[in-house]
């Protein structure tokens, strides 16, 4: 986790809209050879030999992130990550990112510091250049749009609409466990609503916590599949919850899927914290989101290579459009598959 620094409080009007883009500008070095012409011009410029692909987020304080229990520099980095993620769920590699915030005055110069130094974090571990955006003010909060863009060969790019009848559905890492992080700091910032002297012990929930917080995309499965030489036959990032995703796919690619509940990746930790706030696990696992791993199908060819690999979990199989989308339950019986997470503009989101 990061580590928060000592509050100070500097106004932005101080520096105007220009001496923020400077400071912003001493951070960001450039370092991707495709990156030509980076901050301080009217556009940047970029010259990638490859496909190019692009991605582009929106966080909204109060609809995606709430700052009493939010600290800016997470923010920052995991801003970085939801967009990441996106072009490594098309099989490419990300090259540069745009950032453009709309900040209001109760914002001091030192934290949009704080959130530059996670966006900076993030560029530096991905490899990812920051090569513009913009800044302006806003009347109610914070918002960060982050543009992403990337490259991959033809050959490899990877579509939601390419799975076919008998693929293997695989997904990595672990799931429910941002959604179980989320439901943690919701319960702490209750409790110290009602008594602001009481100061949460989160040692327990750490893994969960980070997971929301600060999550990470998953640039290293997009590694191994290549040392294996794997191309995905369908590929989508775990952004909105598996259940959301996998009828997606199946929807993009005109087929159906079935997985097994007893197949579903669930840290131990996320377990115990599921059980302790009394919220059935698989629950959380199909619908909580914000895992950003990355689900995708792949030929049964690949079973062998992928069966036992500590990064990659195969959850089902892919089928015939007529059979639908549907969880075979531990009990071994057949429930359909339904979306219960986040949807844009939905009133009461399963996800904050």
């Amino acid at each position: 986790m990061f580590e928060d620094k000592k509050p100070s409080s500097t106004p932005l009007s101080q520096l105007g809209e220009f001496g923020l883009i400077e400071k912003i500008k001493e951070g960001f070095p450039l370092e991707q050879s495709s990156s030509v012409k980076g901050i301080g011009d009217d556009a940047a410029v970029i010259n990638h030999k490859e496909y190019t692909v692009v991605s582009t987020d929106f966080l909204v304080e109060g609809v995606h992130f709430d700052l009493s229990y939010v600290p800016l520099k997470h923010l920052g980095y995991k801003a970085v990550m939801v967009n990441l993620s996106d072009i490594y769920a098309m099989n490419a590699t990300p090259t540069q990112i745009t950032v453009s915030i709309a900040v209001s005055n109760r914002f001091p110069l030192e934290a949009i510091e704080e959130l530059y130094a996670g966006i900076g974090l993030a560029c530096s571990r991905y490899q990812v250049d920051l090569v513009g955006g913009d800044t302006t003010s806003s009347q109610t909060g914070l918002v960060i749009s982050v543009t992403a863009l990337g490259t991959g060969k033809k050959e490899n790019l990877a579509y939601r609409s390419g799975a076919k009848e008998h693929d293997l559905v695989v997904v990595s890492g672990d799931l429910g466990g941002a959604y179980m992080g989320l439901q943690i700091l919701e319960r702490e910032k209750a409790v110290y609503k009602v008594n602001p002297q009481s100061q949460p012990d989160l040692s327990t929930y750490a893994y969960a916590v980070e997971r929301q917080l600060k999550p990470e995309a998953r640039k290293d499965v997009i590694d191994l599949l290549a040392d294996l030489k794997i191309v995905p036959t369908a590929m989508i990032d775990i952004s909105d919850g598996l259940s959301s995703e996998l009828l997606h796919l199946s929807k993009a690619s005109g087929v159906g899927c079935q997985i097994y509940e007893d197949k579903l990746p669930i840290d131990p930790v996320v377990l115990g914290i599921c059980k302790e706030l009394s919220i059935n696990n698989t629950t959380a696992a199909l619908n909580g989101g914000e895992d950003y791993e990355l689900l995708f199908t792949v030929d049964q060819k690949h079973f062998e290579a992928i069966k036992n690999h500590p990064l990659l979990t195969i959850i089902g199989h892919i089928t015939e459009s007529a059979s639908g989308n549907n969880l075979v339950t531990g009990l071994g019986q057949q429930i359909e598959l339904t979306a219960q997470g986040w949807v844009s503009h939905k009133e009461d989101n399963l996800d904050h």
